[in-house]
Formats: C-alpha cells, sequence, structure tokens
C-alpha cells in the first residue's frame, strides 16, 4: 500500500496534474481585516428545472452543457487586464471547470453598497442566446475561498433549509419573460479565530434584475439598487445595455470551519435511500439463502448421487449438469475477446471500489476540485498491471497462445474505445462552444501518460501472469463436443440480461439518479456512505445471480457458460442505460449536440457498469463451476 501511494504521488508530481490527497481541515485561510478575499468564477451549467427544489417549473429546452463564464455573448464585467486563468486538476478539466478572476473586489469586513462593475451591450442575437439561458436555467459557480457561492433553498419535502451551490444568471417571471440578474447582493458568512483573524465559513449571494436605462448618468446609489426598478428584459428588436452592479456584507457565523460544508451538504429524500438500501439488502440475503440452498443441498444431493453411480453402468437416463461434464471446461469462441474485455471488467472494478472506499473516509472532499476525477483516473492507469494479468491468466488457462496479441488488445481495446467515443462526443462540445470541450494539449498529455505509465505497466501484468502456474482443470474435455438442446426461452442470452439485470440495478438505481445530477447539473455529490454500500450490494447481487442463472444453464446441458456469465453478469448496465434516459424527467433536450453528449455519456457509463458487474458475474461463474465439477468422479 505504501508502496501504490509512493507512486500515485511522484506521477502525481511529474505530470502536474493534481495537488495530492486534501484532508479536511488541514489548511484554512486566515484573514486580516482589509486582506483581499479573491472571488473567482467557474463555468455556467445548466440545471433540470425539477430540480430546483422548492421553485417554479419553467416550460423550455434543457441543455446539458457548459459555457465559459467570459464566453463573449453573455457580455459579463472583465477584471482589469483581462480574465486569468486558474491552476486546476486534471480531473477538473475533463468535468468542464474553467475557472478565472474576476472583477468583484471584496476585502474581509469592508462592507460596500451597489458598487457598479461595468455596462455591457447586447445585441439583438445575444439577447436571444441569454434570454434562451436563462430559460434553460442556467447557473452562475462563483468560488469564494474554496466554497461554492450559494443561495437559500428550501427542501419542500423535508421543509429544511440548506445551501444549492450556484445560483441562475436570470429569472423568469410569471408572464414567461425572461429577466437577467445584474446585481448581486454578496453575503460573507465568516468566524472569528482571533480579535484580529477571521475564516471564510460561507457566501451566498441574492441576485436581482434592475433596468436602469431610464436612470441620469449621475443616478445616485440608492436611486441604482431601488427595488422599485422594474426587472432588465433583453431585447430582441434591439441593442440593450445593462449596467452591472454588486453589494458586500459581512455576517459573523458560530459555524466552525471545519464544518463549514456541512450547510452545503443536503441530503435529498433519505428515507427513499434508507428504503432503497434496506430493501435491496433482503434481496442479496434471500438469493443468498437460495445460493446456500443449491450448494448445501441440491448440489451435494446431485453429487453424492451421481459419485455411487457406477460407471460401467448405463447413465444415459441421466440429466442435468453431470452430463456436460466432458464440454463444460471447452475453449470458448472468441476467447481472446473474452479474457480482454474480463481483464478491463476486473480494472474498472478495483478503480470504483478503491476509489469510492477513499471518498467515504473523507480523503477525497468536494474542496478540492477534481480530484475525485483525478484519483480515477491515475488508480485506472496503474490498475492496467492488475487488468493484464487477469486478461493473459484466463486467456491461458483456456488454451491461447498468442500472448502477444492479448497483451496489445488488453492495453488498447478498452481504454482506447472509451477515448475514441470522448473524442467523438468532445467535437460535439466544440461545436456548441462549451467549456467542457477538452483542450487537444489535455488530450494529448492523457495519450502520453497512457503510454508511458499503463502500457509498460501492462507489459509487466502479463509477464508476471505468464509465470504463475495455471489452476487445474477438474475433468477431461471431450474431443467431440456434446450438442446442447434446445433451451427454454428464459435461459436465452437476451432474456437473462433482462431477468438477472434487475436485482443488482435495483441497488444502485437511488445512487444512480444522484450521480447523474451531479455529473449533468453542478449538484455536489458527496453521499459515499450510500453509494459505498450499494456498490457492494450491486456486486454481491451480480455474483449471486450470475451463479444461480449459470447453474440453470448448466442443469438444461448448455455447457457454454463462459460468455453467457459475463452477459449476466452485466444485464445490470441494460437498465442503467434505460434508466438515464428517463432521468430528465420529461423535460425536453434542446439541440442536436444536447441529445448527443447525455446518449453518448450514457452509453459509456452503460459500458463501463456491463465491463465491472460482466467481469464480476464471469470470475464467480469460474470458481462456481471449477468448484462444482472438482467434487464429482469421473473415470
Amino acid at each position: 500500500m505504501h508502496l501504490l501511494y509512493t507512486l500515485v504521488t511522484a506521477l502525481a508530481y511529474v505530470i502536474g496534474i493534481t495537488n495530492g490527497f486534501y484532508l479536511p481541515g488541514v489548511a484554512p485561510t486566515n484573514y486580516n481585516k482589509g486582506d483581499t478575499i479573491p472571488l473567482l468564477v467557474n463555468h455556467l451549467t445548466p440545471s433540470l428545472h425539477h430540480l430546483d427544489v422548492g421553485q417554479k417549473k419553467v416550460q423550455s429546452d434543457t441543455y446539458v452543457y457548459s459555457y465559459d463564464y467570459y464566453y463573449p455573448k453573455f457580455h459579463f464585467c472583465h477584471p482589469d487586464g483581462g480574465p486569468a486563468k486558474q491552476s486546476e486538476s486534471l480531473g477538473a478539466i475533463i468535468f468542464g471547470d474553467r475557472i478565472f478572476n474576476s472583477p468583484f473586489d471584496i476585502k474581509m469586513l469592508d462592507e460596500k453598497q451597489c458598487i457598479s462593475l461595468c455596462t455591457s451591450t447586447y445585441t439583438k442575437t445575444d439577447s436571444v442566446f441569454v434570454n434562451r439561458n436563462i430559460r434553460a436555467s442556467y447557473n452562475h459557480n462563483w468560488i469564494v475561498d474554496g466554497l461554492p457561492v450559494a443561495n437559500h433553498v428550501i427542501d419542500v419535502r423535508t421543509k429544511s433549509e440548506f445551501y444549492g451551490s450556484g445560483f441562475h444568471i436570470g429569472v423568469v417571471d410569471e408572464n414567461n419573460a425572461a429577466h437577467l440578474y445584474n446585481h448581486f447582493e454578496i453575503n460573507i458568512e465568516y468566524y472569528p479565530v482571533s480579535s484580529d483573524t477571521f475564516r471564510v465559513v460561507g457566501v451566498t449571494v441574492k441576485p436581482s434584475s434592475y433596468d436602469r436605462s431610464d436612470l441620469p448618468k449621475d443616478a445616485s446609489k440608492d436611486e441604482l439598487c431601488s427595488p422599485d426598478l422594474n426587472p432588465v428584459s433583453l431585447s430582441r428588436e434591439k441593442e440593450t445595455n445593462v449596467l452591472f452592479s454588486y453589494s458586500v456584507t459581512f455576517e459573523e457565523s458560530p459555524t466552525a470551519w471545519a464544518t463549514r460544508w456541512d450547510k452545503y451538504l443536503h441530503v435529498y429524500d433519505p428515507k427513499i435511500q434508507w428504503f432503497s438500501l434496506i430493501n435491496f439488502s433482503l434481496i442479496v440475503l434471500i438469493l443468498g439463502i437460495i445460493i446456500a440452498h443449491i450448494l448445501l443441498r441440491t448440489l451435494k444431493n446431485d453429487i453424492v448421487k451421481y459419485n455411487e453411480v457406477n460407471l460401467d453402468d448405463d447413465i444415459s437416463d441421466e440429466s442435468g449438469w453431470k452430463l456436460v461434464h466432458g464440454d463444460v471446461f471447452r475453449p470458448p469462441k472468441q476467447r481472446l475477446l473474452l479474457s480482454v474485455l474480463v481483464g478491463s471488467g476486473v480494472q474498472i472494478f478495483l478503480m470504483g471500489f478503491i476509489t469510492i472506499a477513499f471518498a467515504l473516509f473523507g480523503l477525497l472532499s468536494p474542496s478540492n476540485r477534481g480530484s475525485l476525477t483525478t484519483f480515477m483516473f491515475v488508480l485506472y492507469i496503474f490498475f492496467s498491471f492488475v487488468s493484464s494479468y487477469v486478461s493473459s491468466y484466463i486467456y491461458r488457462f483456456f488454451g491461447g497462445d498468442n500472448w502477444k496479441l492479448n497483451l496489445v488488445l488488453t492495453s488498447l481495446l478498452v481504454p482506447g474505445g472509451l477515448f475514441g467515443i470522448f473524442l467523438v462526443l468532445n467535437f460535439f462540445l466544440i461545436s456548441v462552444g462549451s467549456s467542457g470541450a477538452i483542450p487537444m494539449g489535455t488530450m494529448i498529455a492523457i495519450v502520453v501518460i497512457w503510454f508511458l505509465v499503463s502500457i509498460p505497466l501492462a507489459i509487466a501484468g502479463s509477464i508476471v501472469s505468464s509465470k504463475r502456474e495455471l489452476l487445474s482443470v477438474p475433468v477431461r474435455t471431450n474431443q467431440i463436443p456434446r450438442q446442447i438442446p434446445t433451451q427454454p426461452w428464459y435461459l436465452r442470452t437476451i432474456p437473462v440480461m433482462f431477468i438477472a439485470g434487475i436485482f443488482p440495478f435495483g441497488s444502485i438505481a437511488v445512487e444512480m439518479y444522484f450521480i447523474y445530477s451531479s455529473i449533468w447539473f453542478n449538484r455536489i455529490f458527496y453521499m459515499f456512505g450510500f453509494l459505498f454500500f450499494c456498490f457492494l450490494l450491486m456486486i454481491l447481487t451480480t455474483s449471486l445471480i450470475s451463479i444461480l442463472m449459470i447453474y440453470y444453464t448448466l442443469c438444461s446441458e448448455d455447457y457454454k457458460w463462459q460468455w453467457k456469465s459475463l452477459f449476466v453478469g452485466g444485464g445490470c448496465a441494460l437498465y442503467v442505460f434505460l434508466h438515464s434516459l428517463f432521468l430528465t424527467g420529461g423535460e425536453r433536450l434542446g439541440g442536436v449536440a444536447s441529445f448527443s453528449l447525455y446518449v453518448g455519456y450514457s452509453i459509456v457509463i452503460s459500458l463501463v457498469v456491463f465491463l465491472c458487474c460482466g467481469s464480476i458475474g464471469f470470475i464467480s461463474s469460474f470458481f462456481f463451476v471449477r468448484k462444482i465439477y472438482s467434487q464429482i468422479k469421473i473415470d
């Protein structure tokens, strides 16, 4: 473990893509009175209308891509000297974070009222663009001292108040007219460490829309920020001038710095999550009892009965899994591809399991932007060793001898396929000018890292695997394949995927909702305790249901269990994809780019789930099959 930590830290240092692990509470920033508090601006992100707790639902298209804060058509005020890009981790870049400085001048305990920023001119086409994105509920995402600038939100279900990350760029009134927010009342909550030292523990903003076009140039601050002013309306018929302004207030808070994130981390529908966790824990328990019954009673009786048969007698009347002993370890078709997919699935499983475990113990804090994604990327690279090891071992077990081709495909097939899909989707992001488009330099860096680190590790894994002794085959394989009788419809590959997949999917269905909300609509996901146990339930359920279905398959005298176990285990991915299509809650995705991006990334997530669960299904079935056939006596 120490070696892995050293390697991860060394890689992060060399390539400069991460700041290392962040332990909450390690590095608070202290401010004295009058010290500058930087306000950084991040990308503008969409939100689902029905996810805005307690707010009115607006009928409009929904978009799934983000924009730079300084995207020209928004005309937001620039700082002196122009926007300066802030350093970001690889994970933050991949997820579309684009952080810049801002023109807001904030100093500790220095309150300000109605400070003018700039006047922007919106053309007719720019007005249409901004109004569209107001209706689509795009959000500002500002950052102060590592905290997201938030708005007060009330959960109508639990009547609890919390801080919702970000705030809308505008509002739609009861007449369905869009109004751009151009005044921001920023409230900074601080905790006094001493009489002259303070820490920021919360930041909220109350945005307003003020039309100042009819005011004189020498209007007072009270006139510029009067609540009696009409809201700004960007005209489609002519250019519109908009004056932006802000106010700053400070509020002493009893919240300590170490607990300042608590008010941001709100649990939506906790009863539903507990119900889901308990419900599918019971399902795993029931499946476990069924499997135990098969192993301890049915199989035991079958084995005893079969071992008592005189092998000189005619046993042609026997039926079931015993009759396929001479074919059950026959190498499957496309054994090379099967071994590659299983090895890649194990790599994804280990990456996901360790990442969730680290996040569970608070080692991947939301305040360290992109740390989760960066950590997953680093783990995925280092587990290339395990992927190649497993793939090579399975390939050799089934009689494969082209180890070089196995090594190349394990290193390139799945990672290259995923990279190719991301590359195609990246062109859609570029076409709409989204900040989520990954820069070409980052793409090249990922490829270089892969060839410099991942492929050498894959070669090492293949070499180590080639020196390991293979597991023994408990029964001999006949020279002539046995004819497989007609199988019942429910044991055919596609139906059995749907039947088996519903059980593991049920254990993660609720968490998938929150994960998708986090990915697409910029919500903070932090419920790694729930996710960890749901992940374990999914793995256990996948293993148990795969063993059960393969047992029934063998009882139907179908010895081709290898590929079927992969598809049975991966059946969960079918429901993950179908579930993602309904997560928008009836919202209409706007444009070809949004539709392509949403469906494309949903397919990627489903493929990752398929490989992860499919590999678990195959490995569980492999040891199950080997175990039961090692218990019978064959002459």
